[in-house]
């Protein structure tokens, strides 16, 4: 699969914009603060509906306008399709997909598949929990549209049980419901433990090879998913904990509080590795997700790589250039890089400055 064009209206500092893609290696270049981000976030949006930056919908409109608009076209197994998106300031956004309104996002799920990679993404091995749950989550929702829809039930019913904790201080009475909200709370709970247990299971599997690549064979790693609760127990530690958590009017059980540890040669590099470590951890943790796209969808996904390049080592940057040569990569850089020229064939070069393509 890869992009074909994009076409913008009012995103970012955009007032409009089309670009075409070649299906092998684009690079977009120009100074800081130019635009060349928000293109990525345009494609990974089309795609996911959700901007990368994690950004709401208003503060992407253009300044001064009330709404904004994505055309992406796609070519996937030699079929073309069109997603069209409305950002709206003051109303959800609308998608399409081939001229036809959907209803649900999980609709757009699964027919774009991108894998992004930012300097950000480097330090998902140092930085908090939040960090490694949110990479779980945005690969598993891409390969599976059922734990999708299960995250943003599960997310949805936190929301009002976190509500109802705060309420039952001034209406003690409202108690007897929480066990409405329990019930629902470790269905769908269930299922992202589960799902995310299967899906550490298979980066397991492909990750020590990328890896060994990266450290010459010296190294081990593992990954080892690390759940807040078990799905047997949760039910039972849920209620164990209620005090609590009407004590502390949030919800401290259940998959919103997972996280997962990356061991090297048996120690947690979260904690003993050095920063080359895990800097080589976290590329290995993106190869790996390539991998297991790839397996899953039995196709190519698309590489956006936000101004990665120059954030790593000659042997990092290679591994990485190797994964470019079947699949359509979009880069942003602030130069035309000499290692670039030297290293790969690019076959389209555009220069941004100023939200245009000069």
């Amino acid at each position: 699969m890869y992009v074909e064009s994009l076409a913008l209206k009012n995103f970012r500092n955009y007032e409009k914009l089309e670009i075409h893609f070649s299906d092998k290696i684009n690079i977009i270049h120009g100074d800081n603060a130019q635009g060349k981000t928000n293109i990525l976030e345009a494609v990974f949006m089309a795609a996911t509906t959700k901007s990368h930056r994690g950004s709401k919908d208003k503060d992407i409109i253009r300044f001064d306008k009330d709404d904004s608009h994505i055309r992406l076209n796609l070519k996937k197994r030699e079929v073309s399709h069109r997603i069209d998106m409305h950002l709206r300031k003051a109303k959800p956004k609308g998608v399409a997909i081939d001229g036809l309104p959907i209803r649900r996002s999980t609709e757009l799920f699964g027919l774009i598949n991108i894998i992004m990679f930012s300097p950000e993404d480097l330090s998902v091995v140092k930085n908090g929990p939040g960090e490694r749950r949110r990479f779980m989550d945005m690969e598993i929702c891409q390969i599976s549209r059922i734990y999708y829809s299960n995250l943003l039930r599960f997310n949805k019913i936190l929301d009002q049980r976190n509500n109802l904790l705060k309420q039952i201080i001034f209406k003690p009475e409202m108690k007897d419901t929480l066990d409405t909200w329990d019930d629902q709370l470790v269905e769908a709970g269930s299922s992202i433990i589960k799902e995310r247990r299967n899906f550490i299971d298979m980066m397991n599997d492909i990750i020590q090879e990328v890896h060994d690549h990266l450290s010459s064979g010296k190294e081990k790693i593992e990954l080892r998913y690390e759940p807040n609760v078990e799905e047997k127990d949760f039910a039972k530690v849920l209620k164990e904990k209620r005090k609590l958590d009407l004590k502390n009017t949030i919800t401290m059980t259940g998959p919103q509080r997972d996280d997962f540890g990356i061991f090297i040669n048996g120690n947690d590099v979260r904690i003993y590795g050095s920063q080359g470590q895990q800097r080589t951890a976290a590329l290995s943790l993106k190869l790996a997700e390539i991998e297991i796209v790839k397996k899953v969808i039995n196709d190519n996904p698309i590489l956006l790589l936000d101004d990665v390049m120059s954030e790593l080592d000659s042997l990092r940057r290679d591994a990485l250039l190797e994964t470019m040569n079947d699949i359509q990569t979009i880069i942003t850089c602030t130069g035309y890089d000499d290692f670039i020229r030297q290293r790969i064939k690019v076959d389209k070069i555009y220069k941004i400055n100023n939200g245009r393509i000069v």
